[in-house]
């Protein structure tokens, strides 16, 4: 069993408090696993006994008439009628469709259209059964309608959400063993989608390929109603070779004009970047001013939730370990509970004229949680002076107190260079420095 020890903790945390839990994240990424396997394994080991933990699973036929949501909350309560504590389940709950509000049809569970106004959804069904007090709720989805953040939203303070992303390497190393660099090669190149972890590196790179094609743009088309999809492939592609470079709508429509020979327009290109956010494909880190202490421009840096994704848009072609690296650092860094910007600032120096100018500066990430604050550059070598002296540049022009850390692709353990700056091993830097 691959263990997901933090979900676990959180789910625990949230038994029986009251609200819904809502588990959200990226297709595939193992809700349904956390839920019904780890989770009620706990439950178990608790004395719960298994006729109080009832599984409704929406995408069975065998409970498609539970797919009204009228009928999902009736059945729901009659199967938890003991005054026990029951612990529900609802899986695939997407598959609830909205129906308009039964006291305005006679009685009637007619479907809703798109624009109808009094409706009752999965949303009402899921906060109607958190008020009953022998049930302990668990939700989970699979496509767009129920991965997309503005369900979170819907829920406001009435719910709690666990976000769920594909396995950190810690999770993935604890799982496979073996040695930490090899580990991690793989990791970078495959990433840690809980199914691919479990198959051979053919077969991870036709399932990685294959999840966008059937199952990530076909959530995203379907959701937000897309005529045609050749522009959202494109554009993901483009974003994948970019990763980790600063994008804006603007110079994205140049690249995308310079490698189909067509115009998009910026617009087109805000919203398809929020569908692929909203389905928890990618994620955006903003500039922040390191010595302003704010957030500025629109300049953003965009990275997979997962890197094995990513060099599937690229057909495992020549990835760059640079790229890749400072992907996965952002994702873990996240995954640790940091807020994480792009480090940036200005300095005043002469050019080759001896006339002052005002030059930005940048740092891969700025990254706080707690009292705990660090600046971060992220680099596969740098054994070559050129590019030590570029990653370590901006740390000399700054003069606070920041912790000042380079992690590189190799399998060091944490030291200093004569600068005083943190030198660390990605592995090390990931497994122990985070943490």
């Amino acid at each position: 069993m691959i263990r997901r020890d933090k979900y676990l903790k959180q789910l625990i945390d949230a038994k029986e408090n009251g609200f819904p839990k809502v588990i959200t994240g990226i297709r595939r990424c193992g809700k349904s696993y956390l839920l019904k396997e780890i989770y009620r394994q706990y439950l178990f080991s608790e004395n719960v006994v298994e006729t109080n933990i009832h599984v409704i699973e929406l995408d069975d036929d065998r409970n498609i008439e539970y797919r009204d949501p009228i009928k999902l909350g009736s059945h729901v309560r009659e199967i938890c009628s003991s005054s026990a504590m029951n612990y529900v389940f609802l899986d695939e709950i997407q598959k609830v469709y909205p129906i308009i509000n039964p006291n305005l049809t006679d009685g009637k569970h007619v479907p809703a259209k798109k624009h109808d106004a009094d409706i009752l959804t999965f949303v009402d069904v899921i906060l109607g059964l958190s008020r009953e007090k022998n049930i302990d709720l668990y939700v989970t989805g699979s496509n767009s309608k129920m991965l997309s953040t503005d369900i979170i939203t819907e829920f406001r303070d009435k719910a709690t959400n666990i976000h769920l992303s594909p396995l950190s390497f810690e999770e993935f190393y604890t799982y496979i063993g073996g040695y930490e660099t090899e580990a991690i090669f793989e990791y970078m190149q495959y990433g840690g989608m809980p199914l691919a972890v479990l198959k051979s590196d053919e077969e991870k790179k036709e399932y990685l390929k294959g999840l966008f094609e059937t199952t990530y743009f076909k959530d995203i088309i379907e959701h937000n109603r897309l005529r045609r999809g050749e522009a959202l492939d494109e554009l993901c592609n483009i974003v994948s070779t970019s990763t980790g470079e600063l994008l804006n709508a603007e110079k994205i429509a140049n690249t995308y004009k310079s490698v189909c020979r067509s115009d998009i327009d910026k617009i087109t290109i805000e919203n398809y970047i929020g569908y692929f956010k909203d389905a928890f494909l990618l994620s955006e880190a903003r500039r922040y001013d390191i010595k302003g202490r704010r957030e500025i421009g629109a300049l953003r840096k965009y990275y997979f939730t997962d890197t094995g994704l990513r060099n599937a848009r690229l057909n495992f072609a020549f990835p760059d370990e640079g790229q890749l690296l400072e992907n996965i650092v952002y994702n873990e860094l996240c995954y640790n509970g940091y807020s994480v910007s792009v480090g940036t600032f200005e300095n005043v120096e002469k050019n080759k004229q001896g006339k002052s100018i005002r030059k930005t500066n940048e740092v891969d990430f700025y990254a706080t949680k707690g009292t705990r604050a660090y600046y971060i550059q992220v680099s596969a070598d740098i054994t070559n002076d050129k590019t030590k002296e570029r990653e370590i540049r901006p740390y000399a022009l700054l003069r606070d107190q920041v912790q000042k850390i380079i992690v590189i692709n190799k399998p060091i353990k944490e030291t200093r260079d004569e600068n005083g700056y943190t030198i660390i091993g990605i592995t090390d830097f990931l497994l122990r420095f985070i943490k």
